[in-house]
């Protein structure tokens, strides 16, 4: 067809408008707002940008590992392997979720979000020299999605393809507009080397070092026991401003401990650097030493600003006797978390409520008119109770005596149609209740025996079974269990993620965190009204509702949290006086050399003594 000049013009100019409107830019945001840092900026606040390099961090890993495929659902990957990965963009831990470009320069999206384009810097390349290019994104992504774990297929599901555009420009289209997300998880992809992966099978786990392009490489591996990583001299990231004042440390070490209480002795005893601990009797009581009172070992309480999403004990609702919400509501009742506190936990904690704990998004009170618009149209749907004041566990008196708790269950097993003969609950059938709580740490046991107490109170039997954590981990992929303890990590802007989690679509896809197996299509509405979410408001306003939906649907037995990390570590470090909001930053920390040398001067004066007092 034969365009006159004024069609031609007026093409041209909505190509031009088109065009100023996906304007390349340095970092995009959810709602499209100002980024915190602009274009020209140097680092990011809560760094040191002048952070000296060198030293060790020794950590502590838990368990085992027997590959460094962490991207696939075979094996046990080992921990930090993201130290070696670089990803299109990088996440700003200081912004509830805002994306700046890191192997992308630059990254820009159609209006309505329908797909998303990103510029790679020419510059960036893998560990072997070779440049990174928009066919390693190509290959990324459908390697993640066609053989990685079913986590991806989930999570990238609204992408309908990915184009390399030409060598340094990649384009994602999508198969629905409005999902404003979508654009800022495709910035968190790591990049992996095509030419490198071209002559290995990507579906199998493997413990010969992966080829990455990040700040460190593995250098030094002693099968399930050991990873070292270290520093990348020459990282071509090393002066973007995304980076400056990270990855300080020349190596960092993981060493794998099988038991917790093993970790806590290893650290006193000098062979790990620095401890995030999460047991509260622990942080109590367990640091108590001459290193400790001398100033060595330091213990400090970082704010943790992070919505702390549901830790909780989960119910395998593909189990029949899972299956009714008032036994599950039941075996809630009967987990006195008030004593735990007192008498377990050092009154350390906060009792878990909302599935979005420790931020705006968490369900208060009645319903809002907002809420109620989107719950309203599933009343045939939810419980009655998702449009009345948001669930709550009950509180006891803390003494140990759970009466009224008990007699509130009895009361629903009763409805349900269980009842108690010779000391047993039992069903119609006469069936017991009866169900096994898997677990891989020794140290939870003592949180879990007196709820068995409790339990047995009303004739229901949980046994206890401790395995390692390569046998865990399969048989939560396998969903081979009654009930785990695990939490559910929530970021401050939720959105995809939530299909993993709570959508009918996962429940059967082996790894995927659905661990629960819900099946529930109020929730999985609620879940793609979130997704679709157009602003802040809106945003809460979904998770709100949705949050009231899955508590009043007993899907745990919420645990508890709390707002700080506690983190323990001989003082040998330095870290910036501002943390970032969201994330306790230990790769902005350093080694810092004075206190490096004193505190191994120290350590040399005492082995003398000890070896003579020996």
């Amino acid at each position: 067809m034969r365009l006159s000049l004024k069609t031609c013009s007026l093409a041209l100019l909505i190509c031009a408008s088109g065009a100023l409107q996906a304007a390349p830019q340095h970092a995009v945001t959810l709602y499209d707002e100002a980024p915190k840092y602009d274009a020209n900026f140097t680092h990011f606040d809560y760094v040191n940008p002048d952070a000296p390099k060198g030293g060790t961090l020794r950590l502590s890993g838990f368990g085992s590992f027997d590959s460094f495929n962490g991207y696939i659902s075979r094996g046990t990957a080992a921990e930090n392997l993201g130290l070696i990965y670089d990803t299109l963009t990088f996440h700003a831990l200081d912004e509830p979720f805002t994306e700046y470009g890191l192997v992308a320069k630059s990254i820009e999206k159609a209006e309505d979000n329908s797909w998303v384009r990103f510029h790679l810097r020419p510059e960036a390349r893998f560990h072997d020299g070779v440049g990174i290019t928009a066919d390693d994104v190509v290959f990324t992504f459908n390697a993640l999605v066609e053989q990685g774990a079913p986590f991806y297929r989930a999570y990238y599901s609204d992408v309908d393809q990915v184009i390399a555009d030409d060598e340094h420009t990649v384009t994602f289209h999508f198969k629905h507009s409005g999902n404003r997300e979508l654009p800022l998880v495709l910035g968190q992809l790591p990049v992996l080397p095509k030419h490198y992966w071209a002559e290995r099978d990507f579906s199998k786990g493997t413990l010969e070092p992966p080829l990455g392009s990040g700040p460190y490489r593995i250098t030094q591996v002693r099968p399930g026991r050991s990873v070292t990583f270290e520093r990348v001299k020459d990282y071509w990231a090393a002066d973007l401003p995304v980076q400056r004042g990270f990855y300080n440390f020349d190596k960092v070490v993981t060493d794998y401990y099988r038991d917790t209480s093993v970790i806590l002795e290893a650290f006193k005893a000098g062979q790990i650097d620095l401890n995030e601990e999460v047991a509260a009797k622990n942080w109590a009581t367990g640091y108590t030493s001459p290193a400790l009172s001398d100033g060595r070992i330091i213990k400090e309480e970082i704010p943790n600003h992070n919505t702390q999403g549901m830790q909780g004990f989960v119910f395998n609702l593909r189990k029949p006797y899972f299956a009714d919400a008032r036994v599950r509501q039941a075996i809630a009742l009967l987990f006195d978390f008030e004593w735990s506190n007192a008498k377990l936990f050092h009154s350390a904690y906060t009792r878990t409520t909302s599935y979005f704990d420790n931020s705006e998004l968490a369900a208060r009170g009645t319903p809002s008119e907002a809420e109620l618009a989107l719950l309203a149209p599933l009343r045939d749907q939810l419980p009655e109770a998702a449009f009345g004041p948001a669930w709550t566990p009950p509180t006891t008196d803390g003494s140990g005596t759970v009466r009224d708790q008990r007699r509130q269950a009895y009361a629903l097993l009763q409805e349900a149609g269980w009842q108690i003969v010779d000391d047993k609950l039992v069903n119609a059938e006469g069936e017991q209740l009866s169900f096994e709580f898997l677990l891989v740490q020794a140290d939870f046991e003592r949180v879990l025996l007196p709820f068995k107490r409790n339990l047995a109170s009303l004739g229901i039997n949980l046994e206890l079974r401790r395995v390692d954590v390569s046998q865990y981990i399969n048989r939560l992929r396998s969903r081979d269990f009654d009930m785990v303890v695990t939490s559910f990590a929530q970021s401050n802007s939720p959105g995809n993620e939530q299909r993993e989690y709570w959508h009918s679509s996962s429940a059967d896809n082996p790894g995927s965190r659905n661990l629960m197996g819900l099946r529930d299509p109020a929730v999985d509405a609620l879940v793609e009204g979130l997704i679709q979410a157009d602003s802040r408001d809106s945003l809460i306003t979904h998770t709100r509702a949705l949050d009231r939906a899955l508590r009043s649907l007993h899907l745990v037995v919420p645990n508890w949290y709390t707002n700080v990390y506690r983190v323990a570590y001989w003082d040998k470090f330095g870290h910036p006086a501002e943390s970032p909001k969201y994330s306790l930053g230990l790769f902005t920390w350093w080694v810092d050399a004075e206190r490096d040398a004193r505190l191994q001067g120290h350590q040399q004066q005492v082995a003398p003594s000890a070896e003579g007092a020996e």
